[in-house]
């Protein structure tokens, strides 16, 4: 019998044991029966790890083959470390996007930087070099008492380590709701530059070739983390503090330039990072895709701390680590890469032509199954699930005076500036950046040519909550919009699914619900899935998050000409681009201003925004357009105000109720112009609505009647977060 031969000199298995390694019954039945016999404790734990949520996407595999993943422009879609999507010129842009939720509630600040870093190996281990970072974060109410340090300490966390390692952050997300009091995100979002025959993949080839451990030493720090994130949160948290990382962002540089140097030698067959589950999920992904097994002798990892078994050092989730399987020709060359940059270099094991994972130590067998049933043949679920029902209407909303109501707005944290986050991080470090953090969409240069990339994060949640299936096709559309406004043409987009338990029916329908009209969205809009992340069980005690699945997306500037500012010019003509019927379900302007979060997402209308939104790039190229700005949350409003503080200049729009300055349509930008006649003609003759609805000039924002100073509205707009995080 295959293992009969295991040292048992570990823990026996009880049902506590299982369940502490979140395994239900029967799922530990199906290991039984895989193994023909009761698995050991290091067995235990990597089949914990192989089979979480956070590794085997148990729950979600049924609708993420749904997604749209394909398309001309997709070098490399799901499955890999990240997405490669092509650029011309023999170059491709590398991205993904990945949560460090549970750690950065537990420790915020290691647990943000280590998301950074786990998400910038994601895209050098490609072959990417890093030329861009953005995250997305979901904090509690503000009154909440853990706000404040999550927020400072998730902050300094992401500064801290972008900073060190020196790529620049150029965009990003931050909302404040009662339902992430229990549980924040932390989405983490990178991109690098690669030739399109320089791209380096993870599965393994070749029997009998040596598998190689790269980077920093292993320790006790992360063990057991890919479980702890596939879990509810309860009142034990504390006790999980263990199972969070620690990371050195100078060790990752130095591990990214030595494997940057070590692909260009030839020795590199393939190459993994070690995220989450560490060494087990590494080398069992290898292994999978490679259709090879993988035998690892323990005593040669190098280690940081003394006496660690087995256990520890499969499952340990020290940073700063890579696995590669070598070409044995260049094994003198590659050790002399990693001797220059000071880091760990030693074969701990070797590939095998069999089906196994085998795991020695001492040369006591420690782990021996079958590696496809750890990674290909993980348990699969088709949940349970119901639709969400139908919102009902707002009721009637009292009538207040439209310029209080932008100042309640862009004032409060959700909407005022976020200058506060965003200059505690590096935005221009590599010096390509163009557009920095604060508009549309981050602008960084693609270095030595004319082109430029373009980044966005977006979703609204309390729009896929009150309707999952419009909220998700709103996620995508918002980050088309947001490329478009700033020039770009949209590529592809990395999705990171933020949901509750999955065991849940109605928690289950919101994720169903928000995939299917991503689904939609990324099919009609030309911007496939190639990456992403899933991330269930955001719940403390039972009380689940907003349905977040946030949307990260690339656009591509053939030059720089093409690039749209977000800020006009004094006396210039303001045109509206799209329908306006004044919708206020889920508004900004119902939340803000009267507490209330009712009725119904705005309906997304997909063949008009991608109408719009080529309408915008040819208007530009055109050279009809000044300035643009695209309308989301706060309307007309909010964008004309954001656009006057950009600007420094006042503006007058045309006379309407509440539901024209503070509706949430979609498909609709403002547009700053000095030839509205030209700029009519054209949009009537693409079939895009248009109206002038006022001018730039002065130094107030007036709303029909009501007028506010510009210096008011900067001076809410710059201190609203303060309050927040100060």
């Amino acid at each position: 019998m295959r293992g009969a031969q295991i040292m048992q000199t570990e823990p026996e298995i009880t049902d506590t044991l299982i369940a502490a390694h979140g395994l239900k019954p029967d799922e530990y039945q199906r290991i039984l029966d895989l193994l023909g016999r009761a698995p050991t404790f290091t067995e235990l734990g990597i089949f914990s790890a192989m089979w979480n949520e956070h590794c085997s996407y148990k729950s979600s595999k049924k609708w993420l083959r749904t997604l749209p993943t394909t398309g001309p422009q997709v070098i490399c879609g799901p499955g890999e470390n990240a997405g490669v999507v092509d650029i011309g010129d023999g170059q491709a842009v590398v991205f993904k996007m990945e949560s460090h939720n549970h750690p950065s509630y537990i420790e915020p600040y290691q647990g943000a930087a280590t998301g950074v870093g786990g998400i910038l190996r994601d895209v050098f281990t490609m072959g990417a070099r890093p030329i861009a970072a953005m995250n997305s974060l979901s904090f509690g109410e503000i009154s909440h008492p853990k706000t404040r340090s999550l927020v400072n300490g998730v902050v300094a966390g992401i500064g801290g380590y972008g900073n060190c390692f020196g790529v620049p952050t150029v965009g990003g997300e931050l909302r404040f709701d009662k339902a992430y009091n229990g549980n924040c995100l932390v989405n983490a979002f990178a991109a690098g530059l690669a030739d399109t025959d320089g791209i380096f993949y993870s599965a393994a080839s070749g029997v009998g070739m040596p598998v190689v451990y790269l980077g920093a030493k292993t320790g006790r720090d992360g063990v057991g983390g890919a479980t702890m994130a596939s879990a509810e949160f309860d009142d034990t948290i504390e006790e999980k503090r263990p199972t969070v990382q620690v990371g050195d962002p100078f060790t990752e540089k130095r591990l990214m330039e030595a494997c940057m140097e070590l692909m260009q030698t030839g020795a590199v067959i393939s190459i993994q990072d070690m995220g989450a589950a560490g060494l087990t999920c590494s080398a069992v992904e290898m292994g999978d895709k490679g259709n090879l097994g993988v035998r690892l002798d323990l005593e040669k990892v190098p280690v940081r701390e003394a006496d660690m078994s087995a256990y520890e050092m499969m499952l340990s989730e020290s940073q700063e680590r890579m696995l590669m399987v070598l070409n044995p020709e260049k094994e003198a060359e590659a050790q002399a890469v990693f001797d220059k940059w000071d880091l760990d270099f030693a074969i701990v094991g070797h590939t095998i032509a069999e089906d196994r994972f085998v795991i020695m130590l001492n040369n006591e067998l420690r782990a021996d199954l079958p590696l496809k049933a750890l990674s290909g043949t993980a348990p699969e679920y088709d949940r349970p699930w119901v639709e969400t029902p139908a919102a009902e209407p707002p009721g009637p909303v009292d009538h207040v005076d439209p310029a209080k109501a932008l100042l309640t707005i862009i004032g409060s944290p959700n909407y005022a500036s976020r200058a506060w986050v965003y200059e505690q991080y590096d935005t221009m470090v590599m010096a390509d950046t163009v557009v920095r953090p604060g508009s549309d969409a981050g602008v960084v240069r693609v270095h030595g040519t004319q082109k430029a990339l373009a980044f966005t994060s977006d979703v609204t949640p309390r729009y896929c909550k009150a309707n999952p299936f419009e909220g998700g096709k709103q996620a995508v559309a918002e980050a088309f919009r947001n490329l478009c406004a700033t020039g770009a043409r949209p590529l592809a987009t990395t999705d990171n699914l933020n949901f509750g338990n999955p065991e849940k029916p109605e928690i289950m329908g919101q994720f169903v619900g928000c995939i299917k009209g991503i689904g939609a969205a990324v099919a009609a809009l030309d911007m496939p899935i190639v990456s992403g992340n899933v991330s269930l069980y955001n719940e403390t005690d039972g009380s689940a998050i907003l349905p977040t699945p946030t949307i990260g997306a690339v656009g591509l500037m053939a030059s720089l000409d093409e690039l749209i500012r977000m800020a006009p010019g004094d006396g210039d003509t303001l045109v509206l681009i799209g329908e306006t019927s004044g919708h206020l379900g889920q508004s900004a302007y119902l939340a803000e201003v009267f507490g209330r979060t009712e009725g119904d997402a705005p309906p997304v209308d997909l063949e008009a925004e991608r109408r719009a939104g080529e309408f915008v790039l040819a208007a530009k190229a055109a050279g009809l357009i000044r300035a643009a700005h695209d309308l989301s949350d706060g309307g007309l409003a909010l964008a004309a105000a954001e656009m006057a503080i950009a600007g420094n200049v006042g503006m007058v729009l045309e006379a309407g109720d509440n539901c024209w300055f503070f509706g949430e349509d979609q498909a609709r930008y403002l547009l700053a112009t000095r030839d509205p006649a030209g700029l009519l003609a054209a949009a009537a003759k693409a079939g895009v609505p248009a109206r002038n609805i006022g001018k730039t000039g002065g130094d107030q924002v007036r709303l029909g009647e009501a007028a506010i100073p510009l210096a008011d509205l900067r001076h809410a707009h710059e201190t609203g977060l303060l309050t927040v995080v100060q």
